[in-house]
């Protein structure tokens, strides 16, 4: 559980691997590398950005690495796994922006007191940012539109995100750039994965090509948890390079279903 001083804050680095999977690397792939322009230029405008994707497709990563580089000190972050209301955006606002004493009972009050933190430069970012509604939308346009206001906004999210913000035309027009991160091709799957983590460093190519087109599909997480499996299973077996034999067995853990 976060601590009240880490609460908003960006994560660590460990935290951006799927299970923490130990010996992980960051490794620039394209995504990664366009995200980290989008965010610099959004951030040297004070603009809101969008980026999204499918689950498990590094936008979270890529978000959160390229603001470990560019504004760490700056940036908060915000999350809901349900719909809020507004007054839950201004207490969450309130909490990860490290306001002090205690939230104010009147919205007019709190909304004074939120203004006035952001005429100092932050960077918000807004992750799963489909579960939004339309007042929370319309909420954080208001901070963002308030002409004393230094905030730059990262919207985040998986399925429906893009949608959600594209439905609502005073915050679409506002956005500054979009980016769709998808799965990666071949290609980049065959330079990235042998750098992301050891076990695939002096793998086959063939074998790395056979796990993406059979179960992986260009997903950064699939590949992580494939390497979890594999990692055990090296473990366990006392191998000290992945074959093919173990590689099937590893990526056999994944959740797969029979043609009918």
């Amino acid at each position: 559980m976060a601590t009240a001083e880490r609460k908003g804050r960006l994560p660590g680095e460990r935290e951006d691997h799927f299970m923490r999977l130990p010996g992980a690397q960051i490794v620039s792939t394209r995504a990664l590398l366009a995200a980290r322009e989008n965010i610099r230029a959004a951030i040297e405008s004070k603009a809101m950005i969008c980026i999204y994707g499918q689950a498990g497709s590094g936008k979270s990563f890529a978000v959160n690495a390229s603001l470990r580089e560019l504004a760490p000190a700056l940036t908060r972050r915000i999350q809901f796994r349900a719909r809020p209301s507004t007054r839950d955006l201004r207490h969450e606002l309130f909490h990860a922006l490290g306001l002090p004493g205690r939230p104010p009972s009147h919205a007019i009050e709190f909304d004074r007191m939120l203004r006035g933190a952001l005429e100092e430069p932050w960077v918000l970012v807004c992750d799963e940012a489909q579960w939004l509604s339309k007042l929370c939308f319309e909420y954080l346009r208001y901070l963002w539109d308030d002409t004393d206001s230094d905030l730059t906004i990262v919207f985040t999210g998986g399925n429906g995100c893009f949608e959600m913000l594209q439905s609502e035309p005073m915050l679409q027009s506002r956005v500054y750039a979009w980016q769709e991160i998808g799965r990666m091709p071949l290609g980049e799957v065959l330079t990235v994965i042998p750098a992301f983590h050891p076990v695939w460093a002096d793998a086959d190519a063939e074998l790395i090509a056979v796990c993406d087109q059979e179960a992986a599909h260009g997903n950064f997480r699939a590949w992580a948890k494939i390497t979890h499996h594999l990692v055990t299973g090296l473990h366990r077996t006392g191998r000290t390079r992945v074959d093919e034999e173990l590689l099937r067995w590893s990526y056999s853990k994944l959740s797969t279903r029979q043609a009918v």
